[in-house]
């Protein structure tokens, strides 16, 4: 790697789709662009894993720690799994379910709930930690002058920076995952000429061998677990599953420093003026139905082709690429939000009078991200949503990213080979939430490795569907993992026994649709898996006297009822999320079918005649929607899940202009269910009082995430963030991040294919002034809005491929546009059409 000094940093911004439009008026040219530089900062070295920073480029992912006289990167592959491709069907199945169905059929729920423990099958497989980069660093950095010490990850540049001196002598290191190269980079440098030295070295939890390789390579290989972790069974004793190799290359200046080789494992650096790593790392995992054993993948070949191909390009060069990478994805959309307009200056800068804070906006800077969250319930800094907004889409490109594994329950980032609810992708919310941002906040490649999922799952789940229960088409349940499990999880109904996983993530599909009317998407990649699920559903829908269809045996996920003979039980049939997702698919393939020209295909018929003999979502005497077919005792009313609210998000059955007396319940429901709960329960209610057009409580959602978790005490928090903007259930899970970036657009933009509902949410009072740019509406309309004290400013729209006629909805007021192809469209207050520009 040739090296050159590239001192400071002059970034020039490529035009992306929010730069099309800009607001006139007050507002001026920088409307839009976030009033605070977007970093999340630190006041020193993490102590707590969720204090560090988390680097990913869609596959490897790093957590940096900052330490100063030693340092941790913690590395992260996507594919690193205990486990094996496996044999997700049970062939007692079916007199099992014979036995539930009738149980439930005689009234018998807590009976039919011990009963269905017989569908349960094994747990998940877990995801793996793939080691640590060590950087030990001279005595001398132990008297490193605190004030100096400045920690922060940049998320405009997606680089995880470090400084602190050491007498006269700076220290700094940078940190980034680049997608083009798939390598971490990093870059330690001195700002005195022979000042660096420090030894480094590779290590990992997993089975594993680490040697220098060359004089400037240290490579690693060792192989995961080829079942999960027991008990009584150490890791490194069953290492027959995925390999893995991670290489880690170190360049340094050339006129000054040496590179020695110390116990065959480590790398010591003296002297020098600066050095770069690299960091690759690749597995032998092809394929959720392919063996380890059988693999033809060669781990420590891809590594090193991979590191080769960086072999001419300079640091600068691989910044350089990884900025026009992630910055073509992060710019697409840009949030600013302010009290008050009156403080909105002439350049479109900002000026705040946060009156209630102790931190002034100039601090902002100094101040860590963690004091600042504390800060919030007093002054409701409105920077700080900005930044958690922007986080969360950051995270995702982070972590999914075209070729790459699904994100699971904590994306990439992992540290333990037993991680909580062992990281695995969990499909009752956890899963699709990670997922919600990916089309409103305008990232919708980040979707692709979702959809390469589900046909995966497609394959096992025709399996689980035929042997187990009997049925074409095909299944999935709660929990899965990297080899695409479609069986039921181990234990208790309660959890176990939901076979609507793989129905809820098909309505992803329609929703890509919707978005991006790619019809090429919709007839070869989302009708044959919308098909596939329907086919499932149409089998496993029971007719039942009086014509209706139901679900038996159903659960509503991890919640309980009172039987009518007084028992707990969670077993019984037609629970209100199934049958809403039902709905919800059947809806979607009718009109898929209609768009692709298939309605006489016998399916749609079968379908059709299927739809009116469907539950409808009913009222519970107390006026809140019912979670089962029947009105039951709930015996925590406080419960985490909103399973029954599926029809009013993200579902669409459930609408404020259509069905009033189901919102009205809906409202009951939440009221009931109240605030407490774990950060994605805290985010998915803000999306659904969004939809319920209540910015007041969507709003008091919003503040009640910006609850500090203290690490060594997380036992006593419901949800709340971590130091670095991880959200927590606790512990760390990272849906909600994913969740509340969803939930703040819904709350700016709700859309059909023909409305476009504008500021639904908004609360004036609390952000009385802003402008978000770059979100997406159904129909492939790019929308940007902005107001001032509490009202539309204007509005632009404009679609770069389809033609579109909307109906543009705000505050009672309706017009409707037509959106052509290449042209700016720009509204005023009045809903007025003022401009027409060409892209």
């Amino acid at each position: 790697m040739e090296e050159e000094d590239i001192g400071e940093w002059v970034l020039v911004r490529r035009s992306t789709e929010k730069d099309l439009w800009n607001p006139s008026g007050s507002v001026g040219d920088g409307g839009g662009e976030s009033s605070e530089p977007l970093k999340v900062t630190f006041g020193g070295p993490a102590k707590h894993w969720t204090d560090a920073i988390p680097i990913g480029n869609g596959r490897l992912g790093a957590m940096v720690w900052g330490g100063v006289a030693s340092e941790i990167l913690q590395l992260n592959e996507d594919t690193l799994w205990t486990g094996t491709p496996g044999n997700y069907t049970d062939p007692k199945a079916p007199e099992a379910l014979a036995e539930v169905r009738k149980l439930v059929d005689n009234g018998e729920y807590f009976a039919a709930t011990e009963a269905a423990v017989k569908l349960s099958g094994n747990p998940s497989d877990v995801y793996q930690p793939l080691g640590d980069i060590k950087l030990e660093f001279d005595d001398s950095h132990l008297n490193y002058t605190v004030p100096s010490y400045r920690r922060e990850l940049d998320l405009d540049t997606a680089t995880a920076k470090i400084s602190y001196s050491v007498g006269d002598v700076e220290f700094t290191r940078e940190h980034f995952a680049s997608n083009p190269n798939q390598v971490i980079a990093s870059k330690i440098s001195g700002s005195k000429s022979g000042s660096l030295s420090f030894t480094v070295s590779l290590d990992s939890k997993l089975h594993h061998h680490s040697q220098v390789n060359s004089t400037n390579q240290i490579i690693m290989q060792g192989s995961c677990p080829d079942k999960r972790p027991s008990p009584k069974v150490m890791v490194n004793d069953n290492p027959k599953g995925v390999q893995f190799t991670a290489i880690l290359d170190l360049q340094i200046s050339e006129s000054r420093g040496s590179i020695q080789t110390l116990d065959d494992k480590k790398l010591k650096v003296e002297g020098c003026d600066w050095a770069v790593l690299l960091l690759v790392a690749s597995s032998s995992f092809d394929g959720p139905f392919t063996k380890p054993s059988d693999s033809e993948k060669d781990p420590t070949l891809e590594s090193l082709s991979t590191l080769k191909s960086t072999k001419n390009l300079s640091y600068s060069d691989l910044y350089a690429r990884h900025l026009d990478d992630y910055q073509s994805l992060f710019h697409r959309v840009s949030l600013q939000l302010s009290k008050s307009s009156k403080n909105i200056c002439v350049d479109g800068s900002l000026k705040r009078d946060n009156h209630a804070s102790h931190i002034k906006d100039s601090d902002h800077g100094t101040v860590s991200t963690a004091e600042r969250v504390k800060s919030f319930q007093t002054d409701e800094d409105p920077a700080l949503v900005e930044l958690l907004f922007q986080f969360g889409r950051y995270l995702l490109i982070s972590c999914s990213r075209p070729g790459t594994q699904v994100a699971n329950l904590q994306g990439i980032w992992n540290k333990d080979i037993e991680p909580p609810w062992d990281a695995a992708q969990h499909l009752n919310i956890n899963l699709q939430m990670n997922y919600w941002p990916s089309l409103p906040c305008n990232l919708r490649e980040c979707q692709e490795p979702l959809f390469d999922y589900l046909s995966s799952l497609s394959v096992n789940g025709s399996k689980t569907a035929k042997v187990n229960y009997e049925a074409s088409g095909y299944v999935v349940h709660q929990i899965s993992d990297l080899w695409a499990k479609t069986s039921p999880d181990r234990g208790q109904a309660v959890w176990a026994m939901w076979p609507m996983g793989g129905a809820w993530v098909c309505t992803h599909l329609w929703e890509h649709y919707t978005y991006t009317m790619d019809k090429d998407f919709l007839k070869n990649k989302a009708y044959p898996l919308l098909e596939g699920c329907t086919l499932f559903l149409l089998d496993w829908l029971i007719e039942v006297p009086g014509g209706y269809l139901e679900t038996n045996p159903s659960t509503s996920p991890e919640h309980m009822f009172v039987a009518p003979d007084g028992k707990q039980a969670s077993v019984s049939y037609s629970s209100t999320m199934d049958i809403s997702i039902i709905k919800e698919v059947f809806s979607e393939i009718v009109s898929a079918a209609e768009i692709l020209g298939r309605n006489e295909d016998a399916l749609i018929k079968r379908v059709l005649e299927a739809q009116p003999r469907l539950l409808p979502t009913r009222i519970a005497r107390d006026g809140s929607i019912m979670e089962w077919a029947q009105d039951f005792q709930d015996p925590d009313i406080h419960h985490r899940h909103l399973s029954h609210l599926f029809g009013l998000y993200p579902g669409h059955t459930i609408t404020v202009d259509k069905t009033p007396d189901l919102c009205k319940a809906a409202e009951n429901t939440l009221h009931k269910r109240g605030e407490e709960g774990p950060g994605w329960s805290t985010t998915w209610k803000i999306a659904l009082w969004a939809h319920l057009r209540n910015s007041e409580h969507a709003y008091r959602m919003v503040k009640h995430l910006f609850d500090l978790v203290d690490p060594d005490l997380e036992a006593k928090f419901e949800g709340g963030l971590y130091s670095n903007l991880f959200t927590a259930h606790p512990p760390f899970q990272i849906d909600a991040n994913f969740g509340f970036s969803a939930a703040v657009a819904e709350m700016l933009v709700q859309s059909t294919v023909k409305d476009l509902y504008l500021l639904p949410a908004l609360p004036r009072d609390k952000w009385g002034s802003g402008c978000v740019k770059g979100l997406k509406a159904r129909g492939r309309v790019t929308v940007n809005i902005c107001w001032k004290e509490g009202d539309l400013h204007e509005v632009g729209l404009w679609s770069k491929e389809q033609n579109s006629v909307k109906r543009i909805h705000y505050r009672g007021r309706t017009v409707t546009a037509n959106i052509s192809i290449g042209r700016v469209y720009t509204f005023n207050n009045k809903l007025k059409c003022v401009r027409a520009d060409s892209l």
